[in-house]
């Protein structure tokens, strides 16, 4: 698990959004170990979903690459979204631009820019630089045919997408890679999220969610 230092990046002089009394029960629910959740606005399904997985993860993060097999196997067997958010931490050299190089490829099709997330993942311990992870990237695009340019980013678009989902955790609470939830699209009765804070128990808690929404109808 890799946990923030006191110095984040460059945007973490943005505001944390002050504990609203709306909020509080939701933040009691995650657990004394689990995060305190100042804003929950991201924990929520995609339109149209009952469940979903959210996560907040970094790329170089060990934890979040042991924890990526087991949110996509939950993820595929359930049928259910799987929403993940940027926090890339500073002290990890070439995260937060295989962040960049992520979102790239998703302009290809968001499929080729999971693939290449869990790609990372899996060769993770292989890449100890940022010339290592363009080698990587630069192999990955052209087994899946296309042609990564020598600038991403040029715009800083996409530097932007990072910056404001890193900005977005920020507001949410995040203490740690990875933050992992089951939420629900609950308005009513129990609490519309929980943290999964041990992942031996993911799918129970997917369960427990799907029958109370199932109930809710």
């Amino acid at each position: 698990m890799a946990r923030i230092r006191l110095i984040p990046l460059s945007i973490a002089a943005l505001a944390l959004i002050s504990l609203s009394s709306g909020l509080s029960a939701h933040a009691q629910f995650a657990g004394s170990q689990g995060t305190q959740v100042h804003d929950a606005t991201a924990l929520k399904p995609p339109a149209g979903a009952r469940v979903a997985i959210v996560e907040f993860e970094d790329m170089e993060c060990p934890d979040c690459a042991r924890a990526n097999p087991l949110l996509r196997e939950a993820a595929e067997q359930y049928k259910i979204p799987w929403v993940r958010h940027d926090f890339p931490l500073s002290f990890h050299p070439w995260s937060f631009q295989a962040a960049v190089n992520a979102r790239w490829f998703d302009l290809k099709s968001k499929k080729i820019g999971d693939d290449y997330r869990d790609a990372v993942f899996a060769s993770q311990s292989s890449l100890t630089s940022l010339n290592d992870l363009r080698s990587f990237s630069e192999k990955f695009a052209k087994d899946h045919g296309i042609a990564l340019p020598f600038a991403v980013d040029p715009t800083g678009k996409l530097t932007a997408e990072v910056k404001a989902d890193y900005a977005l955790g920020q507001r949410v609470g995040i203490e740690h890679t990875p933050t992992i939830w089951v939420v629900t699209n609950h308005t009513n009765g129990a609490p519309p999220f929980v943290e999964v804070v041990d992942r031996t128990k993911l799918y129970q808690l997917i369960d427990a969610a799907l029958a109370e929404t199932r109930a809710s109808k």
